[in-house]
């Protein structure tokens, strides 16, 4: 520990640093939780809009048609919304903290301006795009790749304002209702989805392209749908922000041009981080098909379908892993900004170190029980396929490096580490990009996966070391309870791995019925052993706090 950091604890930063881990930990759950409802159901969704689509040939392109309109939009929708809900989050959090709550709502509103005005651009960019991004994707046809890109750019208008609406709320350290917005928006997505599939493909007789692209028109819906829910929670609790404002011991008189500039210069860091997912999977859609056009025999339509089941189908299974991760890190950017606005050094390092542990604590286990259940899973959600199981086997451990990289950056850049986190990724995508076309070569498909490990994975320890150097955090501790959570998931994956065999000698694993079956009696089996072990061990009580304590009181384990 380095000589500037303060040797001995005073209560008050104790209460607050146990203050900040119950936070996180409350406001975890809630966005863990709805992250990974949403996800289950943008998940669980492909089972009857394949099976509506039509035979699993027809269902597998249309599938990878859909991915390859949603791959361009992620890009522009985090454009449009410029990292300003982060901004906002973080902005809202501290001037909360200094007792300059009407600041907090000039920003919003503000915000909602701004990203009214980039979400339009964005919508107009995207639609005029849209056959240059088609043409160079792996889509077996551009003027199919061009109806659904363009398909995706209402959403475009009012996402952005949506989510500087959680954003404020977030800045309040309230998750649930941006927890039960997102759930709101992904439930009403995949029913208008199944909905139309059904019109289209059933009723009507139409084509796959029409069918897809009305689906991908559900993103809007489900937005809207959301966007009312958010109206009106703000609308509900005006009351309470007004106690706010009244009750403050202090007020500056703070102009909108300097709101704005400050909204700007905080938002370009959050994009282009929040980004970082996004631009590998761009360079993974647009070098894909040239390679493997040279390295293969495959025709177009092979080239689509197998990008299809590793990036499109996998990469859904492995984003109810990674839920966690993103949701974790919307949670700690109120509470790290709040401790930087308080200037406790050491209660960010605190924050930082109880952050990783939180997450790993989480995605460890769930990445290895998702490695060993790799087979019944996407036999569950698509049908038994040998590449579609190496593909999601390789990308659970992928989540891992993806999980870490978004809770790393977003506590970087809370903690105003704006130049660390974007040279750290810098430094991680020119680092993949190098190493993707070799690994290509030497692995296929699993070569831009296996690039991916390697460009977070340097983007993750250069971010942590930044921040060593910035606090001084206890990074033995954290060494520690980190090998602590591997060996308990080890142990639990041993006996995930060992009933999953052992079922499978009477239940037919390749058959959809028999993977439901091994992978609830599998999970439940995972989830009770690690659940005991990290109570009876009391690993959970140094990453938890208290939550821990009460439920292993509850199960009496002592």
């Amino acid at each position: 520990m380095s000589n500037n950091m303060p040797k001995v604890k005073t209560k008050q930063t104790n209460k607050q640093n146990n203050r900040s881990q119950e936070t996180l930990v409350a406001g975890s759950a809630w966005m863990s939780g709805s992250s990974i409802v949403s996800r289950l159901l943008g998940a669980l969704y492909i089972i009857p809009w394949m099976a509506l689509m039509g035979d699993n040939t027809t269902a597998s392109a249309a599938n990878a048609l859909m991915n390859i309109g949603y791959t361009p939009y992620a890009l522009f929708l985090n454009i449009a919304t410029a990292g300003v809900p982060s901004s906002i989050s973080k902005q809202v959090s501290y001037y909360n903290s200094i007792g300059e709550y009407s600041t907090g709502k000039k920003i919003y509103k503000k915000g909602l301006q701004v990203m009214g005005l980039t979400g339009i651009i964005s919508a107009i960019l995207m639609y005029v795009l849209a056959p240059l991004l088609a043409s160079a994707s792996p889509a077996a046809s551009i003027a199919e790749g061009t109806q659904v890109i363009r398909s995706l750019t209402p959403a475009l208008l009012i996402i952005p304002m949506m989510s500087v609406t959680r954003g404020y709320i977030q800045g309040h350290n309230t998750m649930a209702p941006s927890a039960i917005s997102q759930v709101l928006e992904q439930f009403v997505r995949v029913g208008f989805m199944i909905l139309s599939v059904f019109l289209i493909r059933i009723i009507l007789g139409s084509s796959v392209v029409n069918a897809v692209s009305l689906s991908t028109f559900g993103a809007f819906i489900g937005a809207l749908a959301s966007s009312l829910y958010l109206g009106y929670v703000v609308w509900s609790r005006k009351n309470e922000f007004q106690h706010e404002v009244v009750y403050k011991e202090k007020q500056q008189d703070i102009k909108t041009n300097v709101i704005l500039i400050s909204i700007v210069k905080t938002a370009i860091p959050f994009v282009f981080i929040g980004s970082g997912i996004t631009l590998s999977q761009l360079i993974d859609q647009y070098t894909y098909g040239p390679v493997m056009s040279r390295i293969t025999t495959w025709t177009p339509g092979e080239i689509q379908v197998f990008y299809g089941v590793a990036a499109a189908n996998a990469h859904k299974l492995i984003m109810i892993v990674l839920s966690l991760g993103s949701a974790m890190a919307v949670t700690s950017v109120p509470l790290m900004s709040s401790l930087v606005a308080e200037k406790n050094l050491q209660g960010v390092g605190k924050q930082f170190s109880n952050s990783i542990q939180l997450l790993f604590l989480v995605l460890f286990p769930s990445s290895l029980g998702m490695l060993v259940l790799a087979s019944p899973l996407y036999t569950l959600f698509y049908e038994f396929n040998v590449f579609g199981t190496e593909m999601t086997r390789v990308s659970s451990i992928m989540t891992l490096f993806l999980g870490l990289y978004t809770v790393l950056g977003s506590n970087l850049l809370a903690a105003n580490m704006i130049r660390s986190a974007i040279k750290a990724l810098l430094i991680g995508l020119l680092v993949k990009l190098i190493v993707q076309i070799p690994l290509f070569a030497i692995f296929g498909t699993s070569g831009m996966i296996y690039a991916n490990m390697i460009g977070f994975g340097l983007s993750s320890y250069l971010m942590m070391r930044a921040m060593y150097a910035k606090t001084y955090y206890d990074y033995k501790k954290l060494g520690k309870r980190l090998m602590a959570i591997g060996a308990l998931s080890t142990i639990m994956t041993c006996t995930v791995w060992g009933t999953k065999s052992l079922l499978s000698l009477f239940i037919n694993p390749v058959s959809r019925s028999g993977s439901v079956l091994i992978i609830i009696i599998a999970t439940i089996v995972g989830i009770s052993v690690y659940g005991y072990l990290i109570l009876k061990t009391r690993l959970a009580d140094h990453v938890t706090g208290n939550s821990a304590e009460k439920i292993r009181s509850r199960l009496r384990i002592q």
